[in-house]
């Protein structure tokens, strides 16, 4: 069972999907807490440094399908390592 599940479908032109993914490359670009804005709302994620990725292109049916996914954990990991300040000495 999924924890969160958000999907749409639109049609849109190829300006509309450009900016769509430029939108998504800033997000990553930037990582951290990144806002997504789709539609009619706004989707607010959080971003690790590091992600698995897979691309699939599908050709049938008199169409193109072109999927990018983007995956990776909802715990944050590596944050233990890190040093969190205070006296050094």
């Amino acid at each position: 069972m999924k924890d969160l599940s958000f999907e749409q479908k639109a049609s849109l032109s190829r300006l509309e999907a450009a900016d769509q993914l430029a939108a998504l490359a800033d997000a990553l670009r930037h990582g951290g807490s990144a806002e997504l804005d789709l539609g009619p709302g706004r989707l607010t994620l959080r971003i690790p440094e590091e992600l698995r990725s897979e691309i699939e292109v599908e050709v049938g049916d008199g169409e193109i399908e072109l999927e990018i996914e983007f995956k990776w954990p909802t715990a944050q990991t590596g944050t233990a390592s890190r040093p969190t300040g205070g006296s050094h000495g």
